[in-house]
């Protein structure tokens, strides 16, 4: 059964500067959640129930988005992984397994690169790593027109303004493949993205990639990956984030999922689950390998 979002204990925390919001549920190691755009930490609620069973899982609004404090600057994929160590601290966890989607996938990237003694395994779907070689197939036509529009500086805040529910409305389609969302999760994710304020920071996000493409070449250059790591694919990104990561680490499992869309927490949610709880149940610190 699929938990509700008021079954969830939620949390507001500062964090590096500013107060991000999660939902914290189980006892047990550490995972932590980290959704991309047009989400919320809700994204994860197919998977709270089942992962809480034997962990500690935080789903955590990723800062200027859902009901996390929205500040002017700090959405680079370095200080987002920054907030993500220091949500750890603020909930006395020594390190936990982190988990990013779309967005989140850059920040718990870094996480593990930088700081891999707080990140015991990690899990990245449905996402590129900036501009490391492997997506080039991906990547022959350009990257998805949205980036250029999210990326001009005001412009699509503005355009959109008095259409924030078809816009957000269309990713969740697509990113189901025309499936959709639940009615009460696209409400959330809707009602979440339904300013030109929520807009402004969400694509505050895409102007910062530019940055956060040079901090994820300059981490690939200075050292690899030390922890056990899960590649999840699906449409449209499918083999292309495992291709990335396959020069930088040791041990990776990779696994693209059939007929599932972008979203894949829930157009994949059957599939996803065993995957990860599977992939999390082996691993563990005595897997980190040593740095060469």
């Amino acid at each position: 059964m699929t938990l509700s979002a008021s079954d969830v204990p939620l949390h507001h925390l500062p964090v590096n500067g500013t107060t991000v919001h999660a939902a914290v549920l189980g006892t047990g190691p550490a995972v932590l959640l980290l959704h991309g755009f047009p989400h919320t930490w809700q994204l994860w609620l197919g998977l709270l129930e089942t992962l809480a069973a034997d962990h500690r899982v935080i789903a955590a609004d990723l800062r200027g988005l859902g009901d996390s404090d929205r500040p002017e600057s700090g959405y680079d994929a370095a200080t987002l992984a920054t907030d993500a160590v220091e949500l750890l601290d603020a909930l006395d966890e020594p390190d936990a397994a982190v988990v990013g989607i779309d967005l989140g996938a850059a920040p718990a990237f870094l996480m593990a690169m930088r700081r891999p003694e707080r990140v015991r395994a990690l899990v990245l779907m449905e996402a590129l790593l900036g501009r490391l070689p492997g997506a080039q197939d991906f990547l022959a036509d350009g990257p998805p027109w949205w980036f250029g529009f999210h990326g001009v500086p005001g412009l699509a805040e503005q355009v959109l303004s008095g259409h924030e529910s078809a816009y957000i409305d269309w990713f969740l389609t697509i990113g189901t493949r025309g499936r959709g969302v639940p009615e009460p999760l696209r409400t959330a994710f809707l009602d979440a993205y339904g300013s030109i304020e929520a807009l402004r920071a969400a694509f505050a996000h895409y102007r910062a990639m530019p940055q956060s493409y040079h901090q994820i070449d300059r981490a690939a250059t200075e050292t690899r990956l030390r922890v056990p790591t899960l590649a999840v694919g699906a449409q449209p990104v499918g083999d292309a984030l495992a291709r990335q990561l396959t020069p930088l680490t040791d041990d990776l499992t990779s696994h693209v999922i059939p007929d599932c869309g972008h979203i894949i927490p829930v157009d994949g949610l059957p599939a996803l689950r065993p995957l990860l709880t599977d992939f999390l149940r082996t691993t563990g610190r005595e897997k980190i390998l040593p740095l060469h």
